[in-house]
């Protein structure tokens, strides 16, 4: 990547749903946005018709993807850990097939397991999703997602630490999660500088070159996430954040997860653009 793009988690909401990514990227261009992130959200379904037409505006735009909600790589059951690793790679596969640049996913629970088992198992389950993508030539970047509440396996360090562990698997950062998975904490300059040192240090300069970011107002409790916010309409710094992102030459796909997805993702790359 050569600079910081600037996508919409799904269609802009100003789509004809009835013409579907053809009008969306209309849209895009008229709003001067980046790309978009495909949301495979129930199910990793695409028509031959649809990713054709991205796979040609790959040319122009940035795509990712969002694996299903239904994936769980510490479930109880071996068919739900089986089932999970089959809805990453065909992500994978789908999204690798219309030009994508990265997939990302909520990767597992802890359910009540000890953090350091839960890791095993995660960097278990994430070996055998490299391996089948190893053997299909399929070298689109992996990216499990820092998560929002403290249910969730995936803070920033268990994100970087797996990172470590392959090639092929980078982190997917979401600042509003982060910042609501700790009760409101991560929200300063500082603190955002001090996320992306750490990337940086640890996983080297293709993670600051290579990256993938998720932002969105946010609400929260102490527990965490609560749901996503228009960013003026919540505590969500994401002036310093970007202001940080810019000192560090970011270069990847920052996606706006707002519930006005377009209008807030132009609002954060017309200020990117005006440091």
């Amino acid at each position: 990547m050569d600079e910081l793009k600037f996508l919409t988690a799904g269609m802009p909401l100003r789509t004809d749903k009835k013409l579907g990514y053809s009008d969306a990227l209309k849209v895009l261009e008229k709003m001067n946005l980046d790309g978009i992130e495909v949301e495979f959200v129930q199910g990793v379904r695409m028509s031959e018709n649809s990713r054709k037409l991205l796979k040609e505006a790959s040319k122009k735009f940035t795509f990712t993807a969002h694996g299903p909600y239904y994936i769980n790589l510490n479930a109880r059951e071996p068919e739900k850990i089986d089932a999970s690793i089959t809805r990453i790679v065909d992500t994978a596969m789908v999204a690798n097939e219309f030009g994508g640049y990265s997939i990302t996913y909520h990767a597992a629970f802890y359910l009540g397991n000890d953090k350091e088992v839960v890791f095993k198992r995660v960097v278990e389950q994430t070996s055998k999703i490299v391996e089948i993508l190893e053997k299909e030539n399929n070298k689109i970047w992996i990216r499990p997602e820092t998560t929002g509440k403290g249910t969730q396996w995936g803070d920033v360090d268990e994100i970087v630490r797996l990172s470590k562990e392959f090639k092929q698997v980078l982190p997917c950062v979401d600042f509003a999660h982060v910042h609501a998975r700790s009760g409101g904490g991560f929200n300063t300059y500082e603190d955002f500088c001090n996320i992306l040192e750490k990337i940086g240090t640890e996983l080297g300069d293709v993670a600051l070159n290579n990256f993938h970011a998720h932002l969105a107002g946010i609400a929260y409790t102490d527990k965490g996430e609560k749901n996503h916010l228009p960013l003026e309409e919540s505590d969500m710094n994401y002036k310093d954040l970007l202001k940080a992102m810019k000192k560090f030459d970011i270069k990847g796909a920052i996606v706006c997860e707002s519930p006005n997805i377009e209008d807030d993702c132009k609002l954060i790359k017309e200020y990117y653009k005006s440091l």
